[in-house]
């Protein structure tokens, strides 16, 4: 794509265009109602207009080929717009690689159903954060998405390893600061495989790289789909050998807000401390 032809494409485009286009590469499939959410949560007298609002701009740029929409629909036909998942298009794709300065393309295909599940989840806490953010009740600083929240460091044995959270965000509420290493649980992967994580957490924290930057170590929570598995996660974690359930939590769905926005009902989180 030569400059003239980006320049030509970004003059057609408002900036809550670019918002959607960003947010689509950022998290790289996004539902129809987690857009409206992010970026038609204002000026709209209901949410049935503002996901009409929503899909006339997807629609438009889809037809210029900047958007596409995966034929799989979540929830089924019977789910309606609401159902649709989409992912930047080619033309998409290569306008912002060129804003960004990037020559690494990156292929977009149609995900398989449980690819598409899992990163629909990680995208929810993060839209999550932005609406207790636009709501008053955290401030957030930062959101990181992979590949951008994944972290390299030595390991014991001096070999590079890879730390690949779901999700990091920094959040302040009142005096404090949070950071989070967020991970989007299904219920799909046997407990072992959690704690497998933990352990390269606690690597990683052994470091000391976050703390020396930061001043602390993340708070590293799994958020689960009921209490159920909440229970699972939490008896696996305790009852590994080397692994300090302290440094961990597991919360629901349900929770997650919570815990997020500091309810002072709760016990103090670990890894969160003055900025």
């Amino acid at each position: 794509m030569s400059p003239n032809d980006v320049a030509s494409l970004l003059l057609r485009l408002s900036e809550r265009d670019l918002a959607v286009l960003e947010s689509l590469r950022a998290h790289r499939l996004l539902g129809t109602a987690q857009i409206r959410r992010l970026h038609f949560a204002e000026g709209h007298a209901t949410v049935t207009a503002a996901s009409g609002a929503t899909m006339r701009v997807l629609v438009r740029l889809e037809s210029h080929g900047l958007v596409a929409r995966l034929t799989r629909r979540i929830g089924g036909v019977r789910s309606g717009s609401s159902g649709i998942v989409w992912q930047l298009a080619s033309t998409g794709e290569r306008l912002l690689r060129t804003v960004h300065g990037e020559k690494k393309r990156r292929r977009y295909v149609e995900p398989s159903l449980a690819f598409t599940a899992h990163t629909l989840a990680v995208a929810e806490l993060a839209v999550q954060l932005h609406e207790y953010a636009g709501q008053g009740a955290i401030e957030l600083l930062n959101v990181e998405t992979e590949p951008s929240c994944w972290r390299s460091f030595v390991n014991p044995h001096g070999t590079l390893e890879w730390l690949k959270p779901d999700l990091y965000a920094v959040t302040a509420s009142g005096d404090y600061e949070d950071h989070w290493f967020l991970e989007a649980d299904r219920a799909t992967e046997h407990p072992t495989v959690v704690v497998r994580k933990a352990k390269t957490y606690q690597r990683y924290a052994a470091t000391g790289a976050h703390q020396a930057r930061h001043g602390l170590f993340p708070a590293v929570t799994w958020v689960v789909p009921d209490m159920a598995r909440r229970g699972a996660l939490e008896a696996a974690l305790s009852a590994e050998t080397g692994v300090q359930p302290e440094l961990f939590r597991v919360v629901t769905v349900d929770e997650f807000e919570q815990l997020v926005t500091g309810d002072q009902s709760d016990p103090p989180i670990e890894g969160t401390g003055p900025p």
